[in-house]
């Protein structure tokens, strides 16, 4: 399981050209799912992601998470991170990415698990394999890419 988390001052998402959902200060993440991924990885990765430490203390250091500054998670589900990072060649294959019946089902866990952990008013989400259009405020840029492989 991937997760690229973004440092957003807002994010929100359209489909079919009309607005689904928004959020103000926060994290945009963008979750993929691979072959074998369990709520195992979930559980780990929604609590590192609302525990992670990327916004500014008083000292302008990145010292606390989301819960501190009471923010807000826009989580997207995004296969096309799950790509063959080794292959040659220019088209990416998607081989390691998670069938979409598994991947929908651990997608809905994985939000549930994260608003379980957080408040759950404050956690948003696109719709699994929607085509999306997503808008985003980047704050720094702070970007950070979390990985918890199968098991571990």
């Amino acid at each position: 399981m991937l997760a690229v988390v973004q440092r957003v001052n807002e994010a929100s998402v359209k489909i079919e050209n009309k607005p689904y959902s928004s959020i103000k200060r926060g994290l945009l993440v963008f979750l993929g799912i691979q072959k074998g991924d369990t709520n195992k990885e979930s559980e780990y990765l929604s609590k590192k992601i609302v525990d992670l430490r990327i916004f500014p203390d008083e000292e302008d250091k990145m010292n606390l998470s989301v819960r501190d500054v009471k923010g807000e998670i826009m989580l997207i589900s995004q296969f096309t991170l799950c790509t063959d990072k080794n292959k040659s060649g220019n088209r990416p294959s998607f081989f390691y990415a998670e069938v979409p019946e598994k991947a929908s089902k651990i997608f809905d866990d994985f939000i549930t698990m994260t608003k379980d952990y957080y408040i759950p008013e404050r956690i948003k989400s696109g719709v699994f394999a929607a085509m999306m259009k997503i808008k985003l405020l980047n704050d720094g840029p702070v970007t950070i890419i979390l990985e918890r492989e199968n098991g571990n």
